[in-house]
């Protein structure tokens, strides 16, 4: 259009330019009348087009002007919603008391600095990266028992389960988590507890390790400080059980710490329509958190018994010695000991070793798969192994097998409740014992035989959500074994033969808050008597905890 208005108006201009005397001459006063009206008319039509092309030229300007008011008003439109992600994100550092008050529109009494800034890092633009979920999980028991605070401390194996009458701190443990860069994501996590017979405050390092984030091909590495990915439980902080205490089965397998050293992990997701992992890692086999590799030591067996473990009076202890020990291997046992003894597994001397190649340290191997049956139903299985050396001789070594299953049932769309859930693990150890010799002080020698521990066991766990904050669960466990015990086996507290029952009912204020009650029967071949003990534990946390497995 633009171009056809040029042309006409070049086309009018040429004719008011042409002489008007050349037309005239040729013709009569009519004609150049005539003519005259025609340049009039041209006249008006090349004004008509000059006002035409300077109103397409403000139009066009115009229109300039609102797409750039529109691709202005879109920026700003996305830096405001960069800016309620960042808020958002920033919110989740805030106190529950604070998005309380947030939310009742009460104002702050005096200007708060900008925390972000803290723990967060720009991205580029106004959009900020916040690092650091921060959190504090504490655990405080109250319970009796019809047994002593000897004999409990035996039944309670776990290192933060409560152990005595009275009152417990279990633990309270502070814990660090969040990007570290595009490429890794790290946690720490600091436990501090106190002893509830000494009144002393412990702190520990549970965990400390990066986990990379992009990795190609599915691939995941963790390295660090951190909790073998065995089983269930033994991954897990003592905050994120449904019971109170650790199952028996993980405190003979693991020791009261769980299971935790320095070392690396890899993972791979197949390409399967399932969910499915696999995993392989290898640590340091020492230290007390290794109880069935080079640490040996089980650092809580023998707290608050005798050198036997025994539980309860003394007078009772003997007896209970007395009777368990005039029988065929557990007599036998005795002999071979000759007196030696030791604060290992079985009663057996810890032989300190280096580390002088690959065969000393410990490799894991696990693999999992999840399943959804249906929209309501998930089922998680796994397979997980260990294999390292133990600390009764350079030639003794140790392997550990597992199998566990969790399922559990929630209807989609109910917030939570009702739901069931049904775990069990099956554990076993074959402990390669290597001989043993000790020169006596009149210079005979004594000697313990090589052989191979066996031990066993497992738990079963059923929860039921079944009203809004409230849950009521039941959980059985089984552990045995075969192989002498220096004392005999059925002397040994973390060897012995035993069951327990424990009923659990569960109330759950908020989302930051746990009461539990929870119910022991106990039955211990180590204790004369069968022993029963009830549990109240309270559980409150602060802050923003990493999320855990299913």
């Amino acid at each position: 259009m633009r171009t056809t208005l040029m042309i006409a108006l070049v086309s009018a201009t040429s004719i008011l330019l042409s002489p008007p005397g050349a037309s005239a001459q040729a013709g009569d006063p009519a004609e150049v009348q005539a003519l005259r009206s025609q340049v009039d008319r041209l006249q008006q039509t090349v004004e008509q087009l000059q006002h035409t092309i300077l109103q397409m030229q403000k139009d066009s300007t115009s229109r300039d002007q609102a797409l750039k008011q529109k691709v202005e008003a879109q920026e700003a439109q996305v830096q405001a919603i960069q800016r309620q992600q960042v808020d958002r994100m920033a919110a989740r550092v805030d106190s529950p008391l604070d998005q309380a008050l947030d939310e009742l529109g009460v104002p702050d009494f005096e200007p708060e600095p900008d925390r972000r800034a803290l723990w967060s890092q720009p991205l580029g633009g106004n959009t900020q990266l916040r690092l650091i979920d921060i959190s504090a999980d504490v655990l405080f028991f109250a319970g009796g028992s019809s047994e002593r605070d000897a004999a409990i401390s035996t039944l309670q194996g776990g290192g933060h389960d409560p152990k005595q009458r009275g009152f417990t701190l279990g633990q309270a443990e502070f814990s660090l988590s969040g990007a570290v860069d595009p490429y890794f994501t790290g946690e720490a996590h600091i436990l501090t507890s106190v002893n509830p017979s000494t009144g002393e405050t412990a702190l520990e390092l549970e965990e400390a390790f990066l986990t990379s984030s992009a990795l190609p091909y599915s691939l995941q590495l963790e390295v660090g400080h951190f909790l073998t990915e065995f089983g269930l439980i033994n991954p897990q902080h003592p905050h994120f059980w449904d019971w109170i205490d650790q199952p028996v089965v993980n405190s003979r397998m693991f020791g009261g710490d769980g299971m935790r050293q320095a070392g690396f992990r890899a993972s791979w997701l197949p390409p399967t329509p399932w969910f499915s992992e696999f995993h392989f890692g290898m640590q340091n086999a020492g230290g007390v958190t290794m109880a069935s590799f080079l640490g040996g030591e089980l650092a809580h067996a023998h707290g608050g018994g005798d050198e036997h473990g025994h539980a309860g009076e003394d007078e009772q202890a003997d007896e209970q010695a007395d009777e368990h020990d005039h029988g065929g291997e557990d007599e036998h046992a005795d002999e071979q000991a000759g007196g030696i003894q030791g604060d290992g597994i079985a009663g057996r001397p810890i032989v300190a070793q280096d580390v002088r190649g690959f065969g000393d340290f410990l490799y894991l191997t696990r693999w999992e798969n999840s399943f959804n049956f249906t929209d309501d139903v998930t089922a998680v299985f796994g397979l997980s192994g260990l294999y390292g050396p133990n600390s009764t001789g350079r030639d003794a070594d140790t392997w550990l097998y597992g199998l566990d299953m969790k399922w559990r049932w929630q209807p989609a769309g109910n917030f939570g409740y009702p739901f069931l859930t049904w775990q069990t693990e099956i554990m076993k150890r074959d402990y390669h014992a290597a001989r043993y010799t000790q020169e006596a002080e009149d210079g005979d020698f004594a000697s313990l035989p090589g052989r191979t521990l066996k031990d066993w066991g497992l738990y079963s766990q059923l929860l039921y959500g079944f009203q809004t904050r409230w849950a009521a669960g039941l959980r059985y466990e089984y552990a045995g074994g075969s192989g002498h015990s220096i004392g005999g086996r059925k002397n040994d507290p973390f060897r012995d033969d035993r069951h327990r029952l424990s009923p659990l009912l569960v109330w759950r204020p908020s989302e930051f808050s746990r009461i539990r009650l929870q119910y022991n029967y106990d039955m211990a071949s180590h204790l004369k008597d069968d022993a029963h003990t009830i549990w109240l534990g309270f559980e409150w946390m602060y802050g923003a905890h990493a999320a855990h497995n299913f």
